[in-house]
């Protein structure tokens, strides 16, 4: 600031406000008017605090590089944005507490706005109510039932698992005699077929077409024949099943009783 003494005179002569001081205390009644010089040196006085304050204002906006708006710049240098409130969301609590809680005592906020409200406090233990109506304690003992319930039911789905896996072996060869038993009885009866069918042709001592039906009418004959004897071997392979069980279960309850004889 000092290159700017010579065009910049200050004034630095401050006698005629002490003057003007004791002429105002000799007396209550009679107001001393200051000279035309002292006017003169007062706004002298007034226009060189403005142009130093104009001087300061400008090489301060002149620093200020970046461009940015005082707000934005007040942020990056870890200060209050505003000074005075912008907008009705400067006057919420929302935003006096998250004022206080970044720049602390610096941020103007009386700290007691920081504290919950009577009426926050009621909000909060009603939330609390109705979002959590279990305790600690009780929370706890449903996650172990929970936690238990869930172990029982894993452990059920494994063994029903081994289970099955153990008699995975003997489906398999079930499955296997099955198709093993129908290639059987479908080879069975088509040679049975064949059988009659060639019985037919003997019958007739020639060359006979199969849609002659002399020869449908005598394959039928010989086809229900046939299903009769089946039936009566079929019935007496049971009769001999239910007899040899019979003998069986005979002879184990004789080898009984006989040691208690």
């Amino acid at each position: 600031m000092n290159r700017f003494r010579g065009s910049f005179p200050i004034f630095r002569d401050f006698s005629f406000l002490r003057s003007l001081s004791r002429s105002c205390k000799t007396s209550s009644k009679a107001v001393a008017v200051p000279s035309a010089a002292e006017q003169s040196a007062v706004a002298e006085f007034v226009d060189e605090e403005d142009e130093e304050e104009s001087r300061r204002q400008y090489f301060e906006s002149k620093r200020n590089k970046s461009r940015l708006l005082p707000q934005h710049r007040n942020i990056v240098h870890e200060r209050k944005p505003y000074e005075i409130s912008q907008s009705w969301v400067h006057e919420t609590l929302r935003y006096k507490r998250s004022l206080f809680g970044k720049y602390g005592m610096e941020s103007g906020v009386d700290p007691r706005v920081c504290f919950p409200t009577a009426e926050e406090i009621s909000e909060k233990e009603e939330y609390n109510r109705v979002a959590y109506p279990y305790t600690i304690s009780e929370m706890r003992e449903r996650i172990a039932t929970e936690k238990a319930q869930k172990a029982e039911k894993i452990r059920k789905r494994e063994d029903e698992i081994a289970l099955k896996l153990s008699k995975l072996e003997k489906w398999s060869q079930d499955v296997r005699d099955r198709v093993a038993k129908a290639e059987a009885e479908a080879t069975a009866a088509k040679e049975r077929r064949e059988r009659l069918v060639e019985e037919v042709r003997r019958h007739f001592g020639f060359k006979l077409d199969a849609r002659d039906e002399r020869f449908k009418e005598l394959l039928a004959q010989k086809e229900k024949e046939d299903k009769k004897k089946q039936k009566e071997a079929r019935k007496k392979a049971r009769e001999e099943k239910v007899i040899a069980k019979l003998l069986a279960k005979g002879a184990d309850g004789q080898s009984v009783e006989e040691p208690n004889k």
